[in-house]
């Protein structure tokens, strides 16, 4: 009876990958919004899919930044949830979202964009390596300060507003994507 029943958990643990992959979530797959977000997918396939990035991916399509985020990369992008946004000042992102505010959009989104491949664990190595800080150069030129915060990542923007990585090392095919709880705002 014992060895039958070894039989079965040894069988069942071969046959839960395949199980899974069957059901499309393969190895490095994360749900973020309730949707699996695939490391074979670019950053804008899987985030459309995110119930939690609606306003994220509204605001990308208003800045034109589409395209380049379906590019090679690799990109490392602070994603702001629905609520991150949701917490800014009553108007900012209607305002944001005008066609004449098309500048000041691409801007703050660029501001949550790090060219390369920083995953959790690289992050970490560069705040370590800068004695509890790391400075991040975003594609828009601006500087994210990374920090522990106990066993948090939080990332400091350059008007003192800080977010905590909620969901680390969405891995893309094009980048990593960190999930963060509050949007990050550029000095400029």
């Amino acid at each position: 009876m014992q060895s039958a029943l070894k039989m079965f958990v040894v069988a069942a643990m071969v046959a839960l990958p395949a199980a899974v992959q069957a059901q499309g979530m393969m190895a490095g797959t994360k749900m973020v919004g309730g949707a699996a977000m695939y490391p074979t997918k670019d950053i804008i396939d899987n985030a459309v899919n995110s119930k939690d990035h609606t306003t994220l991916v509204a605001a990308v399509k208003a800045a034109g930044l589409v395209e380049t985020l379906k590019g090679k990369g690799p990109f490392t992008v602070f994603a702001p949830t629905n609520a991150a946004f949701a917490a800014l000042p009553a108007g900012t992102v209607d305002n944001l979202l005008k066609p004449e505010m098309k500048a000041a959009l691409t801007g703050v989104l660029t501001y949550h964009v790090v060219a390369g491949n920083m995953t959790a664990k690289a992050i970490v190595k560069a705040i370590k390596a800068g004695k509890g800080t790391a400075t991040l150069t975003t594609v828009n030129g601006g500087k994210l300060m990374a920090m522990m915060q106990g066993k948090k990542v939080v990332v400091k923007d350059e008007k003192g507003g800080v977010a905590t990585v909620t969901i680390a090392d969405v891995k893309q095919s094009n980048g990593v994507i960190h999930v963060i709880d509050h949007v990050l705002l550029p000095a400029k």
